[in-house]
């Protein structure tokens, strides 16, 4: 019961898509440390559909280490898997399943770990946090960093074990999500002049956009790949009949900034040419015209310094002082936010996540198991971070 390819398989038994509630493996893990010693906080969002859970080893009165893990998962919808995605599938040294690399096994190795650091004499305390919501919008730990930013010894370090082939990350953009609401006029297209075409002045907007993308390149981090903030647009709809002139039209667009640049100015800069160039145009033919802007979701970027304790540390972990970024984003950035040192550090490889036969493989399960040992026979020692 307490090996992480066991642990594996019953994670990914619980369909935890983001749409989805997770109650059912926070239910399982919370047994599982009960029945281990460990007691568990839950902090359950409005509807009580969903929670994070909390759990701490060692002493409390000192700041400690996070291992922390998402426990949602991307759908399966339309991927054409040849295994059963809920359930874990071992062929050729590969754990098939949803959220086997992104990320379950990394919180199967974490609960696995749990019997060691209890047999430890540990110097100071390790957490373990699970969280919700991460696919959309890194919105479940939310409640739980607010939490600990009010407790008298907020924990020192995170360890976020996205998938990094077990190689040490310590930076990633951060991303902001908007939606742009156009509304003009419709007539009939044989008077097109007279109407307020909205599908028109959102591509005039998405052009602008584009423009805003061009200029970012000017401010370069050779660390990204790519190395300059991004913008683009993906998703649209509007309209309704070849011969109407639409009156309404909506698109999506999101910016990947490098961890130093605030995202909402690229949004900024688009409600200023919006109110400046495009409303008095679209307001002297039609009045009530409007652009709105709502923003979808947004994170931070992260960037910890490699020569930090808390880099250190983890280098000595993983057997590795080749740091490095990734593209994607993780929760990484809300720790840092709160004075939470952080690394991203996990088994397997965001090439196989949020696709159909998602794997990860047992040497990099097993691999990140020796990763904790590591990590534990550290703490019982006097760490200075």
């Amino acid at each position: 019961m307490n090996d992480s390819r066991t642990l594996l398989a019953h994670l990914i038994g619980f369909d935890t898509t983001s749409r989805e509630s997770n109650l059912q493996l926070i239910e399982f893990a919370q047994n599982y440390l009960r029945g281990l010693g460990v007691s568990c906080e839950l902090i359950f969002n409005a509807e009580r559909s969903k929670a994070n859970l909390f759990a701490s080893i060692g002493p409390t009165d000192r700041p400690g280490v996070v291992l922390s893990g998402h426990t949602d998962v991307v759908p399966v919808d339309g991927q054409a898997w040849t295994v059963p995605p809920f359930a874990l599938t071992e062929h050729d040294g590969k754990l098939y399943g949803r959220g086997s690399a992104d990320m379950k096994g990394y919180i199967a190795c974490v609960l696995a770990a749990v019997p060691r650091l209890l047999a430890s004499d540990l110097q100071m305390p390790v957490h373990i946090a699970l969280s919700y919501d991460e696919e959309v919008g890194c919105l479940g730990v939310r409640s739980l960093l607010a939490e600990l930013a009010q407790r008298p010894h907020k924990p020192l370090l995170c360890i976020i074990g996205e998938p990094t082939e077990l190689k040490p990350v310590l930076g990633h953009k951060g991303k902001l999500a908007m939606r742009c609401d156009v509304h003009g006029a419709a007539c009939h297209s044989a008077y097109a002049p007279l109407g307020v075409n909205a599908i028109e002045y959102a591509a005039e907007l998405i052009g602008e956009l584009g423009r805003i993308g061009s200029r970012l390149r000017d401010h370069q981090d050779a660390r990204f790949d790519p190395p300059w903030s991004t913008v683009q647009t993906g998703v649209i709809a509007g309209g309704k009949a070849l011969n109407i002139v639409p009156a309404d039209c909506r698109f999506d667009f999101e910016v990947r900034t490098l961890p130093a640049h605030d995202p909402r100015k690229v949004a900024s800069q688009l409600q200023d040419y919006a109110e400046q160039q495009l409303l008095p145009r679209m307001r002297a033919v039609h009045a009530g015209s409007q652009i709105a802007f709502t923003e979808l979701s947004t994170y931070p970027g992260l960037l910890t310094d490699q020569h930090s304790k808390a880099a250190q540390l983890i280098a000595r972990c993983c057997g590795s002082s080749e740091f490095g970024t990734v593209a994607f984003g993780t929760e990484g950035g809300l720790f840092d936010a709160i004075g939470i040192a952080t690394v991203v550090c996990g088994p397997g490889s965001m090439d196989q996540g949020h696709k159909p036969d998602e794997f990860v493989s047992v040497a990099q399960l097993e691999a990140c198991d020796q990763m904790l040992a590591r990590l534990t026979e550290a703490l019982t020692a006097a760490v200075d971070l």
